[in-house]
């Protein structure tokens, strides 16, 4: 065994101790070492800021993209943003022990279904060190211990963030290893993660490029819970509002380009296209977007570039949006079952019967009705955070908050039964 496989698996045993310690601590202790977490973020600005700049630095002479650095780089506010965000997920409910129902069937026993922690969570994720501090957070609200390994360029400020986390555990009374930073930049460390590490692990949850999430999903030996990629569509119906749709598209585009929320193509009703597609494009244009469009699209918008088939398939995580005109809703809908991810779809229009048609028609994992796509985050939907937004159809679907973060027990109660 080599020495990474032996520092691996010590981390595998520890967490898998260190979570049935969490999972049996009070829900108040778990309260307590997100409160004091928040509080050693807001007072540790200046040390994160620092060890960030060490990762940005090092990430520019690498030749990363600016669209890249953007998700890699932290600033005051995204710092205080981190702490309000812990602060948030400490005030959320403590799910654990939540009686989700409660039945007595025929044969007179008292049934009940009980939230309890699925155990220990491997998150493997790349640049954004928001993630560190949010997962920790969630992994405690949820009483799941972590095996946490972020990407080699944000290491420093990993580090920095998982010292203070070690810390609020420590003053709550918690054990330190509930959640542990893999502390090397070593890519065979996330192999080891695969493997389970001796069953250690019960569910990898990947958050990255597309490369990272199909390696995960191709070679992991246990439960994955994740999206491959964020392929998202606003689609504008027949009757749109023009002044909603231009507010709304250029936010679900441009307001941070490089989420997983941001639109990728944005579909038109035939029937509207003159009405809307100009001034919605003429607004996306002057915000440094770039668009590329199917023939008739390009004929109404001559400055947008003639699209190929491969702009339907393409998560740009940059400025870029592509622009097909459609029949009408079933069009739009066939188009997004096609081309998309099933991660989030937005239709605007002032038409109800028309948006509830779209809702129920379109398998996607997030629905808005005249509302951007960059709402698809776990804290817009009232979690606190989010440790990804998950596209599979079974356990946890859309936002994953420490609600999703849970499975749950049957507490059977009875009085002398026995089964004739």
């Amino acid at each position: 065994m080599t020495d990474l496989e032996t520092r691996m698996m010590d981390l595998g045993r520890r967490a898998r101790a260190a979570a049935v310690a969490l999972r049996d601590a009070p829900a108040a202790a778990r309260t307590r070492a997100l409160e004091v977490l928040a509080q050693k973020l807001t007072a540790a600005e200046a040390q994160i800021l620092a060890a960030n700049a060490q990762d940005v630095d090092a990430a520019r002479a690498n030749g990363m993209t600016e669209a890249l650095i953007d998700r890699l780089a932290l600033t005051p506010a995204r710092v205080a943003g981190m702490a309000q965000a812990v602060a948030t997920i400490a005030a959320v409910a403590d799910p654990l022990g939540v009686e989700t129902e409660r039945w007595t069937p025929a044969n007179g026993l008292d049934i009940a279904r009980v939230r309890t922690p699925i155990g220990v969570l491997g998150v493997i994720y790349e640049s954004r060190p928001n993630v560190t501090a949010d997962a920790a957070a969630l992994c405690i609200r949820s009483g799941n211990a972590a095996i946490l390994r972020c990407g080699s360029d944000c290491l420093h400020s990993s580090l920095a963030i998982a010292g203070l986390i070690a810390q609020a555990l420590d003053e709550a009374g918690l054990p330190a290893d509930a959640v542990q930073l893999v502390d090397t930049p070593d890519r065979a460390a996330v192999g080891l993660m695969l493997t389970g590490l001796d069953g250690a692990i019960d569910v990898i949850i990947p958050r990255g490029g597309k490369s990272l999430v199909a390696r995960v999903q191709a070679e992991a030996r246990v439960a994955v819970l994740s999206h491959l990629e964020g392929l998202n569509h606003t689609y504008l119906h027949e009757a749109a509002d023009l002044a909603v749709a231009r507010a709304v598209v250029v936010n679900a585009k441009m307001r941070r380009v490089s989420v997983c929320g941001a639109t990728e193509t944005l579909l038109v009703d035939r029937a509207a296209a003159e009405r809307l597609l100009p001034p919605v494009a003429a607004d996306l244009i002057a915000a440094g977007c770039e668009l590329r469009g199917d023939a008739e699209a390009v004929a109404l918008v001559p400055a947008m570039i003639p699209a190929t088939e491969a702009d339907w398939t393409t998560e740009y995580l940059a400025p870029i949006l592509a622009v097909r005109i459609v029949d009408d809703l079933d069009g739009a809908a066939d188009h997004i079952a096609r081309y998309g991810s099933g991660h989030t779809e937005a239709i605007i229009t002032t038409d109800s019967d028309a948006a509830e048609r779209f809702a129920a028609r379109v398998d996607s994992a997030i629905v808005l009705i005249n509302a951007s796509t960059q709402f698809a985050d776990g804290g817009e939907f009232g979690f606190g955070g989010e440790i990804g937004i998950s596209t599979a159809r079974l356990h946890a679907r859309g936002p994953v908050g420490a609600e999703q973060l849970t499975t749950y027990k049957y507490v059977v109660r009875g009085q002398g039964h026995i089964r004739p």
